[in-house]
């Protein structure tokens, strides 16, 4: 049996077949170019985009969830189609990830497309932390009983937590920041402060994932970055790209950073924003969001599981995953927040994956190589006899 998985995420798509090493990833978006008016590019095609500046993008994900049809499809026909994955419909099975809590009208519009238009032989909708939480308690069978999945992505994080294999769905918490909220952040605040940048989303996350870390010491970096000259520590040339000389923007060293352009370069000058922006994972009410950060969140969707004898269980199994965890020094200080907040007599164990994107992909591939999966699936005959009932029943999302 011939199985993709995809995890479909609102930033990029995680694509590939049971029997892949690793995924392609994919931007799920089509984006246009300023200077390049004839094309539109879709997906991984904006790697052939000479000038990156100013890039228009069309987006299928509107506050994580999917809205935009017109645009998810023509990404799907890309990845599927002769120039990615070579889909065979007819043979192949499809593990297809969505947002949590999706509404069910987007719920049928995907069963509608995935057997109807493209005519898949079978399909299973999960959510990427249950993918996990899969592989999770198959590298860690003490994982099994009860863990916690932290999944912070482009439009959310979510705090799930689970209870053999089962998500506890009325503990699940949602703090309304992911990547792209601090790419916006930092666009707002370089253009206030330095340059106009609101059009250059594409470059601005570059440089957030250039520059950016996450500080431990939030008021003694705060200290330092007031500092002048050689005792500023924190302070980065950020050398932007002029898509002839340089095609991709770059952290000078430490040591040569003056806050001086040289010859025709264009500098941002980065000081408290590296660590400034990150810190609304933790803190969103810095720019008005009024909610708690993902800490916090960690505690009360624990707290607020029953039985209270699985609460040193689930501390125990904590997992992050999503791309905001690749941000340097997120892993130390979720792990220091958890800790200074968790009761004392509760042992704490993060598990951070090598790779956190695709950490849920890698577990649908697994979930593909059991012998349980094929009970999982709905069958195209299935969903042409009962239609969306058969969906709803068995899938849980």
């Amino acid at each position: 049996m011939v199985v993709l998985v995809l995890d479909n995420g609102a930033g990029c798509a995680k694509i590939g077949y049971s029997v892949d090493q690793e995924p392609r990833i994919i931007p799920n978006c089509v984006s246009k170019a300023k200077n390049v008016r004839t094309r539109i590019f879709v997906g991984d095609q904006i790697d052939d985009c000479k000038d990156l500046s100013g890039l228009y993008y069309l987006l299928p994900f509107q506050k994580g969830y999917m809205v935009n049809w017109e645009v998810e499809k023509q990404v799907w026909d890309y990845m599927f189609g002769k120039e990615k994955m070579k889909v065979d419909f007819n043979e192949t099975s499809i593990i297809l990830t969505e947002p949590y809590f999706n509404f069910m009208s987007i719920q049928e519009g995907i069963n509608e497309i995935l057997f109807e238009e493209y005519g898949f032989k079978s399909a299973l909708r999960t959510n990427a932390s249950s993918l996990s939480q899969y592989k999770l308690s198959c590298d860690n069978p003490g994982a099994k009983l009860c863990s916690v999945v932290l999944d912070t992505g482009y439009s959310f994080s979510h705090i799930i937590p689970y209870c053999r294999g089962k998500k506890l769905k009325d503990s699940i918490v949602r703090v309304n920041v992911g990547g792209k909220v601090l790419t916006n952040h930092l666009k707002e605040i370089i253009s206030y402060r330095q340059l106009m940048v609101m059009d250059e989303t594409y470059v601005i996350n570059q440089l957030k994932e250039d520059v950016c870390y996450v500080s431990s010491q939030f008021n003694q970096d705060m200290q330092l970055s007031r500092k002048k000259g050689l005792d500023n520590t924190v302070m980065r040339d950020y050398i932007l790209p002029d898509y002839t000389h340089i095609k991709r923007g770059y952290v000078r060293p430490q040591e040569e950073t003056t806050g001086r352009a040289q010859g025709n370069e264009q500098i941002i000058r980065m000081n408290n924003e590296r660590f400034a922006v990150p810190e609304l994972l933790f803190h969103p009410s810095d720019v008005g969001v009024q909610e708690m950060g993902i800490t916090e969140a960690l505690i009360s969707a624990i707290s607020s599981t029953k039985p209270d004898e699985m609460h040193p269980h689930l501390y125990g199994n904590i997992l992050t995953t999503g791309g905001n965890c690749l941000i340097p020094g997120f892993e130390e200080r979720f792990y220091t927040d958890v800790r200074s907040m968790a009761p004392d007599e509760y042992d704490i164990s993060v598990t951070s994956p090598k790779n956190p994107i695709t950490y849920a992909w890698e577990g649908g591939v697994q979930l593909a190589n059991d012998p349980e999966f094929k009970r999982m699936v709905v069958t195209r005959e299935e969903y042409e006899e009962t239609g969306h009932t058969v969906c709803h029943d068995r899938f849980d999302v």
